[in-house]
């Protein structure tokens, strides 16, 4: 019997032992850089590994795949492993790969969901070596006071996979036509006479930079969204009637070329960028980090400002014009998107409900695609970053990516429940939002954005110190934020000859 045991127990021992070796072997041999490959189809995932830092370090070590995409041990070690190659086998054999953005999936809203802190630790332990950069000291005491906020890969989203910077893309140009024949051109500013309400092409003083701006007549419309709206949000009503000024709009997003105009004519320390002293107007700060993200200035519009920045430009603008520009209300945004349309969109069209997409558009209602991706650098079309301003078609009155590219800000202070408090049974006349407040107001959506986003009616605010996270300076900078790339600003110019303004 006491034989028969041990007889049981040696072979158990022995198949545990086989088992055991079979499955470290199977983990071992998935967790090979080669094994990696084999399902990872980016067309680019392993030269860029192998032309990237982490391939051969300076002690000549290698960091493999597994070393940086999963957790370093422990049971979170298998269990993000399995999750990961369930989704990855999944994705081999059932996604269309042709079809995969990988310069989307590149970016850092992606990115964060793929690597994992502890394993960076992993290898560095030391944050603060001999020979550690000078402005890498800040950003590095930063994170050990903010662990459970901040990643790795927010300010190091690039090491892991060498990234080539590109060469400048051509920018489509707006060139002020000239020629005197040409009775439908736009007029220069100073072509026009003072009290005309017409369209205008402004000229940056000290510079070859114009930007154009489109008269909007005042008139009434119903601000935000029925409740029968598909993707309304609960601060989007109820509606009210709204009479709105006239007033001029930028006909695009105030681009990185305008805005590097006003960065070469302030400062901050005493001087410009010429070496010449400013006037009392205060200028950005150099940014921290590229602020275009690598993709280009030109008439792209311009990002990563704070809306105090966005306000100090306006302030600029009107003391070297000697117009009065500023950020729109809320309601005149919403009154220049619409166009005097009344539904979701400026275009026929309602946004895309998830019945539409699992059930074979058995309801009706579906936004027409063609007719977004005619207008708007959303999700579906953006490869996640921002596009020239001139490459989408404009609304009804001829403003350019109203919808997408980029979020704008608006003048109010946000409050949810702000046309609650608007009267009811009166007409609202150029509602401004609330006294005060601790977040603004953004329009628009972005090359983020869901279809749903991209409505007319659709609110959103500034999420100011989440858009700071990791700036390391103490105090942070009050020009630019250092985690958002998807909000700019418009221009509104203000116009006061009265009612009868008109085109």
């Amino acid at each position: 019997m006491k034989r028969r045991i041990l007889f049981g127990f040696l072979v158990g021992v022995g198949v545990s032992l086989i088992v055991a070796y079979f499955i470290h072997g199977g983990i071992e041999y998935t967790s090979t850089d080669q094994f990696c490959e084999s399902c990872h189809v980016h067309p680019h995932a392993t030269q860029s590994w192998k032309d990237g830092p982490h391939y051969k370090t300076a002690s000549g070590l290698v960091a493999h795949c597994v070393d940086c995409h999963l957790p370093p041990k422990g049971l979170e070690h298998f269990t993000e492993k399995t999750k990961a190659g369930a989704r990855d086998v999944y994705g081999y054999l059932f996604t269309d790969i042709s079809k995969i953005d990988w310069e989307a999936k590149s970016v850092l809203d992606h990115a964060v969901t793929y690597t994992f802190d502890s394993a960076c630790t992993n290898c560095h332990v030391e944050l603060f070596p001999v020979g550690l950069p000078e402005k890498a000291v800040d950003p590095h005491l930063h994170y050990t006071k903010n662990r459970e906020e901040l990643r790795c890969i927010n300010c190091h989203l690039t090491v892991g996979h060498f990234h080539e910077e590109k060469p400048a893309l051509e920018e489509v140009t707006r060139e002020v036509i000239t020629d005197e024949d040409d009775k439908e051109r736009t007029p220069l500013v100073s072509e026009i006479a003072p009290d005309a309400f017409v369209n205008y092409i402004e000229v940056l003083p000290e510079s070859d930079v114009t930007f154009e701006m489109v008269a909007i007549p005042g008139g009434t419309f119903l601000i935000g969204s029925s409740e029968s709206e598909p993707f309304r949000d609960g601060d989007e009503g109820p509606q009210r009637q709204v009479k709105v000024s006239s007033f001029w709009m930028g006909k695009f997003e105030v681009s990185w070329r305008e805005h590097e105009a006003y960065y070469a004519q302030t400062a901050t320390y005493g001087k410009n960028e010429k070496g010449e002293e400013t006037d009392a107007i205060t200028g950005p700060t150099p940014p921290y980090q590229p602020p275009d993200q690598g993709w280009g200035k030109g008439s792209r519009p311009a990002i990563t400002m704070t809306h105090y920045a966005a306000e100090k430009y306006c302030e600029w603008l009107s003391a070297v014009t000697g117009r009065k520009y500023r950020l729109p209300t809320e309601a005149e945004w919403e009154y220049a998107c619409r166009a005097g349309t009344i539904g979701p969109y400026f275009f026929d069209g309602l946004p895309e409900s998830w019945l539409d997409r699992w059930f074979g558009k058995l309801v009706g209602g579906m936004i027409n695609e063609d007719f977004l991706q005619e207008h708007a650098w959303y999700r579906a079309n953006s490869s996640m970053k921002t596009h020239p301003s001139e490459t989408k078609k404009p609304n009804p009155w001829g403003l350019h990516n109203m919808i997408g590219n980029v979020k704008e800000f608006c003048l109010d202070w946000y409050d949810p429940n702000i046309y609650e408090k608007y009267a009811a049974d009166a007409l609202v006349i150029d509602p401004v939002g609330p006294p005060n407040g601790e977040e603004h107001v953004i329009r628009g959506g972005s090359f983020k954005s869901a279809p749903g986003e991209l409505r007319s009616a659709a609110r959103d605010h500034t999420r100011h110190d989440e858009w700071l996270k990791t700036d390391p300076q103490a105090p942070k900078s009050v020009w630019w934020y250092s985690d958002n790339n998807d909000v700019g600003f418009r221009l509104v110019g203000e116009y006061e000859g009265g009612e009868e303004a008109g085109n």
